[in-house]
């Protein structure tokens, strides 16, 4: 616990510091926890972030939270049902906590009444969104659903217009295959995703099958897809010597910074690709070994409160 408790620490101290150098808004960081001993240590380890003391089970925020944006000049919540990734792990307070964080944070409030988790979607702000078969097919969420059942759901719900599907996720990912890990989108219409990386990558595969897929995928008026590829880590193991699902992927995108996720050496040739597709900001990364572990790593365990018309901070 202390060694994750380290490593998100970490993580939010680099959103912090990235944003000292900076003009303009300086991105909040609030840390979701749960009992006083919790609050004590991110004090400690992140003094410059807002502690939200709440009732909550695990720490994958992404998922259990709402995914936020503003309507009519206020902040408003998604929720949607969450079921502990199919039955997997349901721990008391996370089933609800989208709706008791939105009353939270004062954000208006709509509930959608079928599964869906915030690291199964990816969406570029003009329309497009990523998502798998894997996960939203799975009948452990929503039973029977088809393509069909599941865009015209996610369209209804978040606005999109074009859907693009990915097979496959990671080898061992609990999710059963998150997006978050595979593809993101770094603007509008262009992706990236990851490249095998050496001949023993247990994810080659699924990688290239992803590389694939980007590059023939064609939107309604025939427009490709701009996809840049990135290494994966390679072959990372756990302590008992499995796969884990590691993903230079998992990164989260501030005002400021982007934080990447790392796991070994490899994370400097992830860092250097998208240094260019984002300037004008820091691009840093910090160990994640410890947090991937239990299943995810930084864009698992944080959402992101875009900046309100009328706000002077995020």
């Amino acid at each position: 616990m202390e060694a994750a408790r380290a490593e998100i620490a970490a993580m939010a101290n680099a959103i912090i510091d990235a944003g000292q150098t900076f003009d303009g808004p300086v991105t909040q960081v609030k840390l979701v926890l749960e009992g006083e001993e919790a609050e004590a240590r991110a004090r400690e380890l992140a003094p410059g972030a807002e502690i939200i003391q709440i009732g909550c089970g695990d720490t994958w925020l992404r998922d259990t939270g709402p995914i936020l944006s503003w309507q009519a000049g206020r902040l408003h919540a998604r929720s949607f049902g969450f079921n502990g990734w199919g039955g997997k792990y349901l721990y008391p307070g996370d089933a609800d906590l989208s709706d008791r964080l939105a009353v939270r944070l004062g954000a208006d409030c709509t509930q959608f009444d079928f599964i869906l988790e915030g690291g199964s979607v990816d969406w570029d702000g003009a329309g497009c969104l990523l998502t798998t078969d894997e996960c939203l097919l799975n009948p452990n969420r929503n039973g029977n659903w088809t393509r069909e059942t599941a865009e015209a759901a996610l369209k209804a719900a978040l606005g999109a217009t074009e859907i693009i599907w990915i097979s496959k996720g990671l080898v061992n990912d609990h999710t059963d295959g998150h997006i978050d890990n595979l593809a993101r989108f770094v603007g509008p219409r262009h992706v990236v995703c990851q490249s095998p990386n050496g001949v023993d990558d247990p994810h080659a595969e699924r990688l290239d099958a992803i590389i694939e897929t980007l590059t023939a995928f064609r939107t309604q008026t025939g427009e490709a897809l701009t996809v840049t590829t990135l290494p994966s880590p390679g072959f990372v193991r756990d302590a008992e010597g499995d796969v884990m699902p590691a993903s230079h992927m998992n990164f989260i995108v501030t005002n400021q910074a982007v934080v990447v996720p790392g796991y070994n050496d490899e994370v400097l040739k992830a860092v250097e690709v998208l240094t260019p597709l984002f300037p004008g900001r820091t691009i840093v990364s910090k160990p994640s070994p410890i947090v991937l572990s239990e299943g995810g790593s930084f864009h698992c365990i944080s959402q992101q409160i875009p900046t309100g018309p009328e706000e002077t901070k995020p």
